[in-house]
Formats: structure tokens, sequence, C-alpha cells
């Protein structure tokens, strides 16, 4: 059951420290919890990053240290942190299915946002003001301008940029980066009335949809400071979680997100592609691709590293068990290991291997790095990948913020 903003909200918490593969014990290792929602006061910046890790990532660039030097350098390179770049809002983005027909600013706001956050890390690291009067020319020329999504696509092509503009407001507004206080109302209003609209009711999608969906609105709610949404949001995560990553204790099917309609096991296997669940870690998109389960995994990554920040550890629950599981399962496959008749059919379809894949950093980091747990492929993987690229939608340069970042 679920309770309203400034109360809690019961979960199931499991410990972290189990065996790759093995089933997960339903006594002993879980506990129940009560975690809180929305904090009485939001921590800033707050969204994916905090200011210690910030100021971790920004010591070890300008000392030149590895891996990090590296991946800032490759940002810059990217077109995407150009200084001749300029932003291209529209007033109403129209995006069909896959974001084509119609495809009118999809590709545009997506990447401006982008941009803004690169410029914003930039900013940050470097202190050169030129970096944050960039961030801040996208973030007003979209706030300026946009008024609506519309189309088939619009919830989901809302969520990948506003993940992206929620990082580098947080960023841009609590470091003095010269964003005028009329000009950040104007932002606040856009992602209020533009953005949190389309993102809070949710999707019945797949699931990457409505996690990606409920990313932005998160992020959004921090930059905000407002408890409501997040809560509502968060409601909806903590849903949708558990329906897009199976744990054997789920039972003999994964579990359904609220609202989805599916009553029966049979509905949901119909619904994942897959008809046995003998191991932890399987996702409801695996039977499609590894792409768009990455996006799945990488928004749940995300969300659960902005709730620690907020002060609700979600790393240490069910959440950060079924992030670790689900990408141990899934790099085990890239590395080579021959897929299971009972799989997919025994046929996988991993695109192009580890490089599709840049989404372990922010997992790794927390779950291996902080919490110390074995992740053995997902570490191979991540090393492969490094410096990390993202993937010109919501996710990017993530070598750079989270690679081996031991500060919090």
């Amino acid at each position: 059951m679920f309770f309203t903003f400034g109360f809690l909200i019961l979960v199931i918490a499991q410990a972290t420290s189990f065996v790759y593969g093995s089933p997960v014990s339903s006594t002993g290792e879980s506990i129940n919890k009560l975690l809180p929602r929305a904090p009485a006061t939001f921590t800033h910046p707050g969204v994916l990053l905090n200011r210690a890790q910030l100021d971790f990532i920004k010591s070890k660039v300008n000392a030149r240290q590895q891996p990090w030097y590296d991946a800032y350098n490759a940002m810059l390179a990217d077109t995407l942190a150009s200084p001749t770049r300029s932003p291209s809002p529209y007033a109403t983005v129209a995006c069909g299915s896959s974001s084509m027909n119609p495809s009118t600013g999809c590709k545009p706001e997506r990447e401006d946002a982008l941009a803004a956050y690169a410029n914003a890390l930039a900013w940050y690291i470097s202190g050169t003001q030129a970096y944050a009067t960039k961030a801040i020319s996208y973030m007003n020329a979209w706030a300026s301008t946009l008024k609506a999504h519309t189309n088939s696509n619009a919830p989901l092509q809302s969520g990948w940029s506003a993940a992206s503009w929620s990082r580098a407001a947080e960023i841009i507004r609590w470091s003095n980066a010269g964003w005028s206080s009329s000009d950040i109302t104007k932002f606040e209003n856009l992602l209020r009335n533009v953005y949190l609209p389309i993102l809070l009711p949710g999707s019945n999608s797949n699931g990457n949809w409505e996690l990606v969906m409920m990313e932005a609105a998160i992020g959004i709610s921090v930059f905000l400071s407002d408890g409501a949404s997040y809560d509502k949001a968060m409601t909806k995560f903590l849903s949708r979680t558990p329906a897009y990553v199976y744990l054997t204790t789920d039972g003999s099917c994964p579990k359904a997100a609220a609202g989805s309609g599916l009553s029966s096991c049979s509905a949901i296997e119909d619904y994942w592609g897959q008809y046995s669940f003998p191991e932890n870690g399987i996702a409801q998109e695996t039977c499609r691709d590894f792409v768009h389960t990455g996006y799945g995994i990488s928004s749940i990554s995300h969300v659960a590293e902005t709730s620690k920040i907020q002060g609700t550890d979600l790393w240490t629950t069910d959440v950060g068990t079924r992030v670790r599981y689900a990408l141990g399962f899934h790099t085990r496959y890239l590395l080579g290991q021959s897929v299971p008749s009972w799989l997919c059919g025994g046929t996988l379809d991993e695109s192009n291997g580890e490089s599709d894949f840049q989404i372990t950093e922010v997992g790794y980091n927390a779950l291996a790095g902080r919490l110390g747990i074995p992740m053995t492929n997902t570490g191979i993987v991540t090393m492969d990948n490094r410096p990390a690229r993202g993937n010109l939608l919501f996710v990017g340069w993530e070598t750079l913020t989270h690679g081996n970042n031991t500060a919090f």
C-alpha cells in the first residue's frame, strides 16, 4: 500500500551479498524496511550527481587522472559540446512511432538537452564561463519556445529530453553560473507545464518508456523541489521496476506493473516473450534486444542514484538487487556465453555487442564500488567500454561522471 507525500511506504528490501545465478532467499536475507519518500528539504545539486561527486570529478580531471581525464576530453570532442553548436528549439515537437512519421524537432530536442548537460559538466569541471553560457542558451531557447509534444512517441520523447534537461539545470542553477532568476523561472514553467503533465501519468508501453518517464519526472521534481510530484513518480517507479527485472523470489513468473492489465502468468509471459524463469535478472525486453533492455536498466540506475542523493538509498533494497542481477545476466551473454534454449528460444539480439551496452557505469559504481559486491562480468564490460559515450537519447559520459567515483 502506498501513502501520500510526507509519510512512508513499505517495500521489500533485499540483502545484497548473493552469488550470481543463485536463487535469492525469501527468508533471512529479505527484511521489510520503511523507506521515506520525498525529503523534507531537497538536496541541490541532486539529479544523478551531488556536489561531492561533481567536486570529485573536477579534482580528478584537473589532476589529469584516469579514467576521468580521457573521458572528459572525449566529452569535449563530442559534437554536442561544440562551442559553435547552437540550439534549435521548436514550438511543437511531434514524434511518431520510432520518432518517425512525423519527426519534427525530435532529434534537436534530445540532443540540445544532452548538449546543455555536456556544457554544464564542462563548466563545473573547468570553471570556464563560456560553457555555462552555452548551457544556459540551450535551456533559455527551449523555455521560450516549446509549447507541446504530440503524436504517439510524445511520452517517450518527453522522458528522454527532460531526463537530460533536469541534470543540466541542477548543475547550472546551483553553481553560480550566471543563470538569471527570471530565466530560471521560465525554465521551471517549461518543466512544470509542458513536461510533467505528459510524464506523470506513466505508460503501458514497453517498460523502458515508463522507466525513463519516471526518471525524468523525478529529476524535474528535484529541480522544482516538488515533493508531491516526486512522490507520485516514485510510486510508479517502484511499481514498474519489479515488473521490468525478474527475481526468482517473484514466483513462477514476473510481476505485472500497476495498471498494465496483465492479470495472469500466461499474459505476462506472452508480453515478455519468455516462458520460463529459472534465473534472476531476466528483463521484460531481454527477448526484444539488449539495446532497449539497456535503456530500462539505465533509468532504474539513474533513479536509484538520485534517490540516494535525496536521502533514500535504493541501492541497498530490492531495486539495487534487481539492477545487480540484470547487469550480471546480460553482460555474461555479451561476453560470449552460449544462450540456453529456454531463454528467448535460444536466440538473443545483442546488436553490436558490448559497444551497445554502455549503461553499466552508474550501477557498477554503486554496487561494486560503494557496496563492494562482486560483479565480474559487469566489470569487464564496463572497462571494455571506457570511456562510455552514451546513446544520443538520455545517457551521456558516465565514465566521467560515475566511473570509480568514490565521493558521496
